[in-house]
């Protein structure tokens, strides 16, 4: 039987709490440095507390060691690495292979996805370095994931939702050349969501304005079945600098997908973790942050992937502007022929639309039916196609009606004629604890009622602990214990069910002989991709019988970086100024 595995990003403590509560299996996590993301850095303190509470339901945290790593931070990294070790960590997501030769660091190690690997032979190359894990580029397709999981005998984890980088991964020096800031350090400005003119060898503008790199965001939500039996292992979701409320909305989704998938093949799948989560909201990825979904290259096959006229979240398209009528105070109100049938909006709403290459966005300071009452906006007019990015009663509820994940617990209670109570836990994860009590009271009178009062009593959460009484063996006597002695030796069993957790996950690693410098672009390159902006514009002479285009170009603020096209592999390239 394989175990899945639901891999939630967290920018902090607090939503990786969160995405546990919704049903990630594993969360991955920065410490204080080398994290790859500059704005989600993390104390070891906050992580070792993060890692107790995951571990409570059988979840692991994996700490993101994967930044290059300059000459004079190779022992801030391994400090790191030890400090992360005590702290409980399960293990390190990295890039440099130099990581690898620390011998004193026991926790698995795991190929991040910036270690460029798109095939089989690159794959084994990391699993015969020692990986457990190898974390594969986003762009392949089902039949290339299906190779790598056959050809190697680590686990393989795939990304499945949020945001797509347009180049493969960790192959990308596009931000640094224009701004200074390296995308391997952690400090990515995002170049592929700026506006660019796409211009031709004669300085013709072809197209003015356009998010030309911008990719819509990645959704394989129906696809999961397909990618576990392909082989994968853990499912990740994109994402370490998004709020709580996203991470919740998404993993609880996916967990939901992913528990639907173990109850569809019980005898092949089961969840990494434990617990069962109780309660909270209805998910749903389309009222939360996106710029529109696809399935990327996961069917090998060319499709429109842009977001070049929306880089940034949309939402949903709700309906159309059918009139703006001016308000006192500088106010209008707007009123909405829908795109959706029994549409309800908030106040509170916040909204978004396209006029001419801008995205324009307002919040609603209050909403009557269709009508949206608001400051005025710029751009804001009769016909204009309306999408709603924030959606005020969905955050409300997420906020309001949070999930809980509780560890069921079975237990058998044993009395003895002297009034000791024995109470026999099992817990859903196979832990088994006894835990005897002496009761020096009176017998009880009535037999019935103070049985009843006992199943009652025990059968409360304490902590994380859900206990379900399942026998109660006390023969013609019972003790007459009050609520409160009963609700002590229940939290005293939640203690010792807690002192027998598995300690986390440790290996002895063998220090790879040799390791190698992780192939690299060629200098004149900025970024390969797979996506095509002659394919997005129409452009194509293999799939769309265009003309030739001639050389083509990218030219924001004055500088003109040259694309190439190499259509015998499909693959775009963006190369240095001329």
């Amino acid at each position: 039987m394989r175990t899945l595995e639901l891999l939630a990003p967290a920018k902090d403590k607090t939503v990786g709490i969160a995405a546990i509560d919704c049903g990630a299996d594993a969360v991955y996590i920065a410490g204080p440095v080398l994290g790859n993301r500059k704005a989600a850095c993390n104390s070891l303190e906050d992580i070792r507390e993060l890692c107790d509470y995951a571990h409570l339901f059988g979840a692991r945290i994996f700490l993101t060691v994967n930044t290059i790593v300059r000459d004079d931070e190779w022992e801030e990294a391994h400090s790191l690495m030890l400090e992360a070790q005590d702290a409980g960590v399960d293990a390190i997501i990295f890039r440099e292979e130099g990581l690898l030769r620390f011998g004193d660091v026991q926790m698995p190690m795991h190929a991040s996805t910036q270690c460029a690997i798109r095939d089989v032979e690159r794959a084994r190359h990391f699993e015969s370095l020692g990986c457990e894990r190898v974390i594969l580029e986003r762009g392949l397709s089902l039949e290339d994931v299906r190779k790598i999981c056959a050809g190697v005998r680590c686990e393989v984890e795939f990304f499945v939702h949020g945001a797509l980088c347009v180049c493969y991964s960790g192959d990308c020096r596009l931000s640094e050349y224009l701004d200074g800031r390296s995308a391997d350090r952690g400090d990515c400005i995002q170049a592929c969501r700026s506006l660019y003119d796409l211009v031709d060898e004669s300085g013709k503008v072809l197209v003015r304005d356009k998010a030309l790199l911008s990719m819509r965001d990645f959704k394989l939500l129906d696809r999961l079945e397909e990618l576990a039996e392909a082989g994968v292992s853990s499912f990740k979701i994109e994402g370490r600098l998004k709020n709580a409320s996203y991470v919740k909305n998404v993993v609880r989704e996916y967990s939901l997908a992913l528990d639907a998938l173990v109850q569809k093949y019980p005898e092949r799948y089961r969840r990494a973790s434990f617990g069962t989560v109780r309660g909270g909201f209805t998910p749903d990825s389309d009222k939360t942050f996106n710029r529109g979904y696809t399935q990327w290259w996961l069917d090998g096959k060319r499709d429109k992937w842009s977001s070049m006229d929306a880089p940034k979240a949309m939402g949903e398209l709700v309906g159309e502007v059918q009139g703006v009528r001016p308000l006192p105070g500088g106010a209008v109100q707007v009123q909405l022929r829908p795109s959706v049938r029994g549409l309800a909006l908030s106040n509170g709403d916040g909204f978004a639309f396209v006029s001419g290459s801008a995205i324009r966005g307002f919040r609603a300071d209050r909403c009557e039916g269709l009508s949206i009452i608001c400051k005025k906006v710029e751009g804001l007019r009769p016909g204009v196609r309306l999408y709603r990015n924030i959606n005020a009663a969905f955050e409300r509820e997420l906020e309001a009606r949070s999930p809980k994940r509780e560890v069921d617990v079975a237990v058998d209670v044993e009395i003895s004629g002297s009034f000791v109570i024995k109470l026999i836990a099992a817990t859903e994860d196979g832990r088994r604890v006894e835990s005897c009590f002496n009761a020096d009271v009176e017998k009880a009178q009535n037999l019935e009622r103070s049985e009843a009062m006992l199943r009652e009593q025990l059968s409360k959460r304490s902590g994380v602990y859900h206990f379900v009484v399942r026998s109660v063996s006390c023969g013609s006597s019972m003790p007459l214990l009050s609520a409160s002695t009963i609700n002590s030796m229940r939290r005293l069993l939640a203690q010792d069910i807690d002192s027998c957790r598995p300690e986390p996950w440790r290996v002895e690693r063998s220090v790879p002989a040799a390791v190698s410098e992780r192939p690299a672009l060629p200098r004149e390159e900025l970024m390969r991709t797979r996506y095509c902006v002659k394919f997005e514009l129409g452009m194509c002479q293999r799939y769309q019988g265009a003309a030739p285009s001639g050389r083509l170009y990218l030219v924001n603020n004055g500088r003109r970086l040259p694309l190439g096209f190499d259509c015998r592999s499909c693959e775009m390239t963006v190369g240095r100024e001329d």
